[in-house]
């Protein structure tokens, strides 16, 4: 089924993937230091961003720091969600791993995940692990999740 200003879209088959905007400042400062403090200087500097916490959540993560990962991957999930809101998400639909600004969002989402589970929260790593393959599945291989 097509509607007249959009002939091409099948009314269907659900809602468009959602892409979040841009912030070339913010990955070019990620992309130049992966040191703990200057991750952290960026997500003081970025703190509506998800991928710097979600880098800093990684990193605890690598640390065997679960608690303190679950708190950033937290905050990098929360303000991704603010962000894809937005940006005209509703609840549901494609975040598309290969739109380079949604993987920030995405890590997040794995990284609390990964340590829901690392603290024994297997509730909260299953919801995390569901939503990660739901918004994209390329996401959760990407990011060595078992997905179709």
């Amino acid at each position: 089924m097509t509607t007249p200003s959009d002939p091409g879209r099948n009314l269907l088959s659900g809602p468009p993937p959602t892409l979040l905007p841009s912030d070339a400042i913010a990955t070019d400062a990620l992309a130049a230091g992966e040191a703990p403090a200057a991750v952290a200087a960026v997500a003081a500097a970025s703190p509506a961003l998800s991928a710097p916490w979600a880098a800093l959540a990684e990193i605890a993560l690598a640390g065997d720091r679960p608690v303190e990962a679950y708190a950033y991957a937290r905050t990098g999930y929360h303000r991704g969600l603010d962000a894809l809101r937005r940006a005209g998400w509703r609840g549901n639909g494609p975040i598309p791993w290969s739109h380079e600004p949604n993987r920030g969002f995405l890590r997040s989402l794995a990284a609390l995940a990964r340590a829901a589970a690392a603290i024994e929260d297997t509730e909260e790593a299953a919801r995390c692990k569901a939503f990660l393959t739901d918004s994209d599945p390329a996401a959760a291989r990407a990011l060595d999740f078992d997905a179709p």
